[in-house]
């Protein structure tokens, strides 16, 4: 008896990837795979379970990469830095290479010949997954139902769904529901009102990040201790990668700080608007700026400064695992030893400011700086320093 292909999806259990499971099963003598990557995300697991089951499948897999998705992807972006067109942390973006990497991983377990997943055709995220699919399965087969099926709008989605009598959201009836995504990092939110730029995003969309206006009116205070260029507790309070972002995002989140309010150019070449929230994630960023400026020397920072924006391209357009990527995380991590200690927030009504900046190293000097006289610095040499760039300017 001949055997049974394999498909894995990757499956959220909602509404638009049960349609994919369903139609993949109609559409190709394939035995179809769910496959979730817990990245933080607010999900139901039994509901996915249920979803997953009801449309007959045999094999759900829920797997579980928090700490790896902040200690291998998140952290290295922070110590670049990284701001898409100066304001987005790339929340979406980073997530997607590692579902991919493990989506790849359970398609070679099972000996499946296709992978699938459930991104638009006019989106970002199909170009980021399977970039992943191609660096870590090249001859694996990628299915993309949103380009090549006979499905062309929300309609035809719902009286799918009714047809197959698959679960729709009271939400998703009628009118086409916001996008959004999220994971332990940030939430994205996209779609219906959002999509004129005219319009202001309504509060209610907001899920991590109360309003500034409606924040507490007494400060918070966070110190972040750091290990090496990353995050390693709270408070002096050793914790897991994953632990420590999810602690920052509530006290962040509640002091209404990590809200962005964007229209970016899209990988593909058409423009969106975008409202993100990174609470936890605007602090991480401020805060390393914080401890690099008292660790790291000038050159090294300016350089970093200097591949950001190329650094945070590549990373948006879904080249994670290029080699440019990976030469200028070697440019962005060269002394990233030298960066321990601890940064000290004060948080209040979506403002942050830097109390203190603790660390061993020698890089700053409170000699050379201090206004006292002193022998660590030769203003005799100045202008001669002044002189010769005076040159510089015919």
């Amino acid at each position: 008896m001949k055997k049974q292909k394999k498909i894995v999806l990757a499956y959220s259990g909602g509404l638009d990837t049960s349609i994919i499971l369903k139609w993949l099963q109609e559409n190709y003598d394939a035995e179809v795979i769910a496959y979730t990557a817990d990245v933080g995300q607010e999900m139901d697991k039994k509901k996915i379970i249920k979803n997953a089951k009801k449309l007959g499948v045999k094999k759900i897999i829920i797997q579980d990469l928090k700490n790896i998705f902040v200690k291998d992807y998140v952290c290295p972006m922070i110590r670049g830095h990284a701001l898409y067109e100066g304001v987005y942390l790339l929340g979406t973006s980073i997530a997607r290479p590692l579902i991919a990497k493990d989506q790849i991983r359970v398609a070679k377990k099972f000996n499946a010949y296709a992978v699938s997943h459930g991104s638009t055709g006019k989106g970002n995220d199909q170009v980021r997954f399977e970039l992943g699919y191609h660096y870590f399965g090249p001859k694996i087969k990628i299915i993309a139902p949103w380009r090549i099926w006979k499905l062309k709008s929300r309609t035809d989605l719902i009286n799918y769904a009714k047809k197959h009598g698959i679960p729709i959201p009271k939400d998703k009836k009628g009118a086409p529901p916001f996008s959004v995504d999220d994971n332990l990092f940030h939430t994205s939110t996209e779609g219906k009102v959002l999509e004129n730029p005219k319009n202001s995003a309504p509060e209610f969309i907001f899920q991590r990040t109360t309003s500034p206006e409606k924040a507490p009116n007494k400060p918070s205070f966070v110190t972040i201790n750091y290990k090496n260029g990353d995050p390693v507790g709270l408070n002096g309070k050793k914790l897991s990668p994953a632990k420590v972002l999810d602690k920052l995002n509530q006290i962040a989140g509640k002091n209404g700080i990590g809200r962005v309010d964007l229209v970016e150019n899209r990988f593909i070449g058409i423009k969106s608007r975008g409202v993100y929230e990174t609470p936890g994630g605007t602090l991480l960023l401020v805060a390393h700026r914080a401890i690099e400026s008292v660790t790291l020397d000038k050159s090294t920072m300016h350089k970093k400064d200097q591949v950001m924006p190329r650094y945070a391209e590549l990373v948006y357009n879904g080249y994670w695992y290029s080699k440019e990527r990976f030469r200028l995380q070697k440019i962005i991590d060269l002394k990233r030893n030298k960066v321990n200690g601890s940064v000290k927030l004060k948080l209040y009504k979506g403002n942050i400011t830097i109390q203190s900046r603790m660390t061993k190293s020698s890089a700053y000097s409170m000699k050379k700086v201090s206004f006292e006289e002193n022998k660590t610095f030769n203003k005799s040499n100045i202008e001669k320093f002044i002189n010769f760039h005076k040159k510089k300017l015919r």
